[in-house]
C-alpha cells in the first residue's frame, strides 16, 4: 500500500503525483485556492497515509502544525492528559492554549484511566519519546474522553492506534513519513468524519498548510518506508542486545529485548519494535557527550526517522529533567549494522 497508494490511474497519467506549485486554480472544478481545498499533491499524501493507518489524514506544515489542530479542538481552559515523558513541545503548546497539563506516567493504566476521567483530552505516545514507556494502548483508547496518539516512533507500520479505538492518530511526517531529514510535515487521520472536517477547518484558519513540494517528498518517502523500516528496525535489535552487554552500558531502553519493562505489551500491540532506542552510558553527561563528539558514522543531531542514525544527548534540552543525564537516545538508519556498532564500541571504548 506504500508504493500503491495515492496514485492517479488513466493512460496517460504520470507515475507519480507532481508537485503542483499553485495556490489559486481556474474556477469551477475541485480545487479554488490551496488553502481551502489543498492540490492534488496534497491529496496523494494524505489518501496513502489515511489508508495506512485506517482513516482520513489531513496534512499540515509541521508535526506541530497537527498537534495544535488536535488542541485547538478543545473548549478554553479544558485539562489535557498527557505523559510525563513525551515530546517536550506538546505540554508547551497545551499550557500557551491556556490549558491545565496533567502529567501522568501512562505505563500506570488504571492511574492513567483515573485521570482521564473528567479530562478532554489524554495525550498518549507508546513508545515514548525518549524514555521509550510503552503504553497499554487497547485499554487507555476506551478511555471515556477524546483520545490522540502521537504513532511517530511506531509508524503506521508498526502499530494502528484506530484498531484500538483512539479517535485521532498523529504523525510528524518530518521523521519516518518523510524518512530523509529534508522536509517539515505534519499529519492526522481519524475515522470520524466531523473530526476530519472541524481539523481541516482549523488548518484553514490557522494557516499551518505544507508546501507542494513537502508534500511531494513525504510521498515519495513513504513508498520506500517499509524497506527503511525492516532494515533499520533489524540493525536496532542487534545493536540493543550488544549495548545492553557492553561494559560502558548502564542500562538500554529497547522494547525488543525480552528483558525490557514494555516488552510483553509491545509484543501484544506492535507488529514490530521499531528503530528507536535510548541507552544510558557509565558516567555523567560529559561522558555521554564525549561518546557523541568520538562518533564518525553516527550523526550527533537532534530529530530522528531518517536513513541515517541520528544520536542526542535528550538531557541538555530545555523541560527534559526527568530523562538521566548520561542517556542517549538513538534512532538508527539504514548504515550496515556492522559499521554502526563498530563506531558506537570505539567511542565507547575511548
Amino acid at each position: 500500500m506504500c508504493v500503491s497508494a495515492g496514485r492517479i490511474d488513466g493512460p496517460g497519467e504520470p507515475l507519480n503525483v507532481p508537485p503542483v506549485f499553485a495556490s489559486s486554480f481556474r474556477t469551477g472544478g475541485e480545487h479554488d485556492y490551496a488553502r481551502n481545498e489543498g492540490t492534488p499533491t496534497w491529496a496523494a499524501l494524505e489518501d496513502a497515509v489515511g489508508r495506512l493507518e485506517g482513516g482520513t489524514a489531513t496534512a499540515y506544515a509541521s508535526g506541530m502544525g497537527a498537534v495544535a489542530a488536535i488542541v485547538d479542538l478543545l473548549p478554553p481552559g479544558s485539562r489535557v492528559v498527557v505523559p510525563w515523558d513525551s515530546y517536550t513541545a506538546v505540554r508547551h503548546l497545551v499550557a500557551a492554549r491556556g490549558h491545565t497539563v496533567d502529567l501522568q506516567d501512562i505505563t500506570d493504566t488504571e492511574a492513567t484511566l483515573s485521570k482521564a476521567d473528567g479530562a478532554a483530552l489524554l495525550w498518549l505516545e507508546s513508545p515514548t519519546n525518549p524514555l521509550m514507556d510503552v503504553a497499554d494502548l487497547p485499554a487507555l483508547c476506551a478511555a471515556d474522553t477524546l483520545v490522540a496518539v502521537d504513532n511517530t516512533f511506531a509508524t503506521p507500520l508498526l502499530q494502528q492506534p484506530l484498531t484500538f479505538g483512539a479517535d485521532i492518530v498523529m504523525h510528524s511526517g518530518s521523521k519516518y513519513i518523510g524518512g530523509h531529514a529534508d522536509l517539515l510535515m505534519g499529519l492526522t487521520v481519524t475515522a470520524d468524519p466531523e473530526l476530519v472536517d472541524r481539523m481541516r477547518a482549523l488548518r484553514v484558519l490557522s494557516g499551518a498548510t505544507p508546501g507542494g513540494m513537502e508534500a511531494f517528498l513525504a510521498t515519495r518517502g513513504l513508498r520506500t518506508l517499509p524497506l527503511r523500516v525492516r532494515q533499520a528496525q533489524e540493525s536496532a535489535g542487534e545493536l540493543a542486545r550488544r549495548l545492553e552487554q557492553h561494559p560502558r552500558v548502564t542500562r538500554v531502553r529497547y522494547p525488543g529485548l525480552p528483558g525490557d519493562p514494555g516488552h510483553t505489551r509491545a509484543a501484544k500491540q506492535m507488529s514490530g519494535f521499531g528503530a528507536m532506542l535510548s541507552f544510558e552510558v557509565a558516567g555523567d553527561a560529559a561522558a555521554a557527550d564525549a561518546l557523541c563528539a568520538a562518533l564518525t558514522v553516527v550523526n550527533a543531531a537532534t530529530s530522528l526517522g531518517g536513513v541515517e542514525s541520528t544520536i542526542e544527548r535528550r538531557a541538555r534540552l530545555a523541560g527534559q529533567e526527568h530523562v538521566p543525564p548520561s542517556l542517549l537516545r538513538l534512532s538508527v538508519g539504514c548504515e550496515h549494522v556492522e559499521d554502526l556498532w563498530a563506531d558506537l564500541d570505539a567511542a565507547l571504548r575511548a
